[in-house]
């Protein structure tokens, strides 16, 4: 006769996530880390009561803002390269809703982390409840259903013991290669409560493992045959060589072979800055050593990418008519773009084969001799950028060069503005996930709630976050949690006054300086945020520098603080890194009454025939 334990199904569910397990360097740990929870009407009850029940073995943590722990939540996936995630519990409502965005993030990024929203009553006795949302047409619809297209998983839990077969399938997509993502599951508040008899056996101590997909044979042949012929072949690395924990096998291919590296916003760091074949960023914010050898490439073994339109220039980077490239993806549909040679197979299994069938096949040496000479040259425009300067208003880059030199091994952390293209092109990584930014989505706010997952993640290292003031007052709160649970950030919140990226943008497609910087917004007063003293407030040590002396002076103490540090800079919203870069396809006006418009309309018209198409 079956065992079994009479529980709630909240109670089911706090006791499954404590079961799940995964082997880390040898080391049996829980998969989960833990869940972030705000309690509402929607989950306080139940929830709250089930995951007191395991508080010692499956932390709970409370945040300020639903997006923002959600944030944090994905970046500590993403810093533990999806080998552990967490989950984030809300009422029903508004508490559900502000997770949309993140979820979102985590969908285009492939991060898994699992959300459990408080949902209606199933029994509809007291409908419309509080923050129901009523569709006259679709009785089972409710807020919740926002989470659909950007779940890689959902289902609505109206019975205890839907539970078992869908936590099941919840574990299989977070922990899936291809699949992974994050998965909903809407739990009505009325069956939270509600306990059932369940399997004893269903909360057994289960172990989950990375799945490893070798190469299909006739695949690679077909790849190993396009790389024999090569004569100007490139490697470019996404983040799928870092989730598939390839970077030494990534760095093995390319010395054996002789191909140099170019890394994507995902992949930066699976190689070391300073390894010789590291080519750096490629793409829209890329290195001109990169730039320059993806123009030529005649084959480019794209590993672990999903080739975005930064990566690729708007398809105007690769300018070699007979270029061939080679998608080595565990997803099919990412290793098939572009009309690409698929080689489906998990990143680190694929460059072992492809490395033994290719044996002693390597590069022309001219080839290896032209991409030690564009990075010599790369090198030293990167070092001019990021030099220190007595300027008034310092430029991002100045600010990166000082953070390297203040904390050379820092974890970098941001998301989005004018920054990460700067970060993409001049931080100089060295270990893998040193260089954190969600550019997936470019998601404003998740900056500091990253910062803080990433120092779950990785306690025992510095983790910088970078952000601009625009980003900041989109999403703060969790300045106050990192406080609060003692886990240190050094915050360098660069202040532009205004949406400075943006601006650039405005004014590179011809527009007219609008509603980006605050000084040409429909204003009444120009504001003087005190940003240092917001940070004081939430309990950070805080400071406002003049100077990138001032800045480094400032990190070193910093870094030498046991609690969370905000240091503020005024900096110049105009000024970005000139020397490498490509073009952005960002559509322009066919019609303007204003001559700058239709002047780079005109020049949007000759990039765009520089485009390949499909």
């Amino acid at each position: 006769m079956t065992q079994t334990i009479r529980l709630t199904m909240a109670q089911a569910v706090a006791q499954f996530l404590a079961a799940q397990r995964t082997i880390i360097d040898g080391k049996n740990v829980p998969i989960f880390e833990g869940v972030w929870a705000i309690f509402g009407h929607g989950n306080v009850a139940a929830m709250g009561e089930a995951l007191y029940s395991v508080k010692d073995k499956l932390p709970t943590y409370r945040a300020h803002n639903e997006q923002g722990m959600a944030h944090a939540a994905i970046a500590y996936a993403k810093a533990n390269f999806r080998q552990r995630f967490m989950a984030c519990t809300t009422s029903i409502g508004p508490g559900a809703t502000n997770m949309v965005t993140a979820a979102a993030l985590a969908h285009v990024n492939r991060l898994p982390v699992l959300f459990l929203p408080g949902d209606v009553f199933a029994n509809r006795r007291p409908d419309p409840v509080l923050q129901q949302v009523e569709n006259f047409a679709d009785g089972t619809v409710s807020a919740n259903d926002c989470f659909r297209p950007v779940s890689r998983y959902f289902d609505r839990i109206t019975r205890p013991e839907q539970i078992i077969s869908a936590l099941r399938r919840a574990m299989q997509v977070l922990t899936d290669p291809v699949d992974c993502g994050p998965v909903t599951l809407a739990l009505c508040q009325d069956t939270q409560a509600e306990a059932y008899d369940y399997p004893s056996s269903f909360f057994d101590e289960t172990i989950w493992s990375l799945r490893r997909q070798g190469p299909d044979e006739n695949e690679l042949a077909a790849a190993v045959a396009a790389l024999q012929n090569a004569k100007q072949p490139v490697i470019i690395s996404g983040g799928g060589v870092l989730y598939s924990g390839a970077t030494e096998a990534l760095r093995s291919f390319a010395e054996t072979h002789g191909i140099p590296v170019l890394e994507t916003q995902a992949g930066k760091s699976s190689l070391p800055h300073s390894h010789p074949l590291n080519m750096g960023s490629v793409g829209v914010t890329g290195s001109s050593a990169s730039n320059q050898l993806a123009e030529a490439a005649d084959v480019v073994l794209a590993v672990g990418t999903r080739l975005q339109d930064f990566t690729t220039g708007s398809w105007a980077l690769f300018k070699n008519p007979n270029v061939k490239f080679i998608g080595l993806n565990v997803a099919a549909p990412d290793a098939a773009k572009h009309r690409a040679l698929p080689l489906v197979s998990d990143a680190k299994l694929g460059l072992k084969a492809l490395s033994a069938a290719l044996s002693t096949t390597k590069a022309p040496a001219t080839w290896t001799d032209k991409a030690a000479s564009g990075k010599a040259e790369w090198l030293k425009a990167a070092n001019a950028a990021t030099a220190s300067s007595n300027a008034q208003l310092p430029s991002d880059a100045q600010v990166i060069g000082a953070v390297q030199r203040a904390i050379p091994d820092a974890i970098a952390v941001c998301a989005a503005g004018g920054l990460p293209g700067e970060l993409h092109k001049l931080w100089q990584a060295e270990k893998p996930g040193h260089y954190h930014l969600e550019y997936g989505f470019s998601c404003m706010g998740y900056e500091i709630a990253g910062g803080l997952g990433v120092k779950l993640a990785r306690p025992d290292e510095d983790v910088v976050v970078m952000v601009g003031d625009g980003s900041y007052m989109m999403m703060n709160s969790e300045l106050s949690t990192s406080v609060m649970m003692r886990k240190k950030l050094i915050v360098v919140l660069l202040d532009n006054r205004g949406y400075g990226c943006i601006n650039r943008l405005q004014m590179g497609t011809g527009g007219a300086n609008f509603n980006n910087l605050l000084e040409d917004a429909n204003i009444e007063i120009m504001p003087d945020i005190d940003f240092a003293l917001h940070a004081r407030a939430q309990g950070a040590h805080s400071e406002k520098v003049a100077s990138i002396a001032e800045l480094e002076t400032a990190l070193a103490a910093a870094k030498s603080r046991d609690m969370t540090s905000v240091i503020v800079i005024d900096t110049d919203p105009l000024i970005t890194t000139q020397a490498g870069g490509h073009w952005w396809d960002v559509a322009v006006p066919e019609v303007s009454d204003r001559a700058e418009v239709r002047t780079k309309r005109a020049e949007y018209e000759t990039n765009i025939t520089r485009q390949t198409i499909g």
